[in-house]
């Protein structure tokens, strides 16, 4: 899907324009895929443009640089402030705010401590991930012949390039094969996640979602989802998912920054409960975009209005 272009690129701490955000071919990080990332969306909401869990993202971030021993010169408040200045900078309501950190230029050695982090951050226009009748209609998925990294081999706990290799595999494989989305199971068989979501079951009104020790990423959108269900009295369960668990699931759906909450209307030609969006995903979509829209209140401050300064106190 094309980006639009924005007028601005937040770069190591200064504004640059957006044809100017270059890095040589022989940066690491294009041999060896050694960059973290974060994806983010800022909403239009009446109070203006708001990020939504802007620090928890942030924080994911610095967490990812840890892991890989990526020396991150930025702490997750001067992420945040970042992210917040480059929306108002491009003049944007609502867009998707991607930050990068990457190993730069300066040794081509596989360890690559030498040479300097470089961060980026740009925001852009970016609808429905998956469509936009994702949200209501749901979209068709497979199993993917891709497993996610075993155990002790890529961190998945990490938002990391090198992760998303795996993530492309899936994902080419599923659109070769007339699939919207690849769902891989780990290498012990069990259900993990979608190239780029977390993945919910709904069986006989419980939900249940791989716990972290299934290969996934601990998503924000996940824990949202989770803590909405505390709230809703609805069931939720971190467990181990059988793959055949899906085949006879009631509701199925992805949750993701870019997916936001998607139902899955059928996994492998099979149909996942009536082969339309469920009573739980429908109620939970309904409370997460009527907090996002400002219809109910950001009880949690999951939104941060992007005129306000990370650090004050709202």
């Amino acid at each position: 899907m094309p980006m639009k272009p924005t007028e601005k690129i937040w770069h190591n701490g200064k504004l640059i324009n957006w044809d100017d955000a270059k890095i040589h071919v022989l940066s690491h990080v294009v041999s060896y895929a050694s960059a973290v990332f974060e994806g983010l969306r800022c909403y239009e909401t009446k109070n203006g443009p708001a990020i939504f869990r802007v620090r928890e993202h942030m924080q994911r971030m610095v967490n990812s640089a840890k892991i890989y021993r990526l020396g991150l010169p930025y702490t997750a408040e001067e992420l945040s402030n970042a992210a917040a200045e480059i929306v108002r900078v491009n003049k944007m309501n609502a867009c998707y705010i991607r930050p990068i950190a990457l190993r730069g230029y300066g040794d081509i050695g596989v360890g690559g401590l030498a040479v300097p982090t470089e961060v980026y951050m740009a925001c852009w226009e970016w609808g429905r991930y998956l469509g936009p009748e994702a949200i209501e209609q749901g979209v068709d998925v497979c199993i993917s012949s891709w497993n996610r990294m075993a155990p002790n081999t890529l961190p998945t706990m990490a938002k990391a390039a090198a992760n998303y290799m795996n993530s492309q595999l899936i994902l080419m494989e599923a659109h070769a094969n007339g699939y919207s989305e690849g769902i891989a199971l780990d290498t012990n068989g069990f259900v993990s996640e979608g190239s780029g979501e977390n993945i919910f079951v709904a069986m006989d009104g419980v939900l249940f979602t791989p716990p972290v020790g299934a290969s996934v990423l601990p998503g924000i959108t996940r824990s949202t989802v989770i803590t909405l269900c505390e709230e809703m009295k609805i069931p939720v369960r971190e467990q181990m998912i059988p793959r055949e668990m899906l085949y006879i699931a009631d509701e199925i759906f992805f949750t993701g920054t870019a997916a936001e909450i998607s139902p899955l209307r059928s996994i492998d030609r099979i149909k996942v409960g009536k082969g339309s969006r469920g009573p739980i995903t429908k109620a939970l979509q309904d409370e997460f975009f009527s907090i996002l829209n400002g219809t109910k209140p950001d009880r949690h401050n999951w939104l941060t209005p992007v005129s306000v300064p990370m650090g004050a106190t709202r």
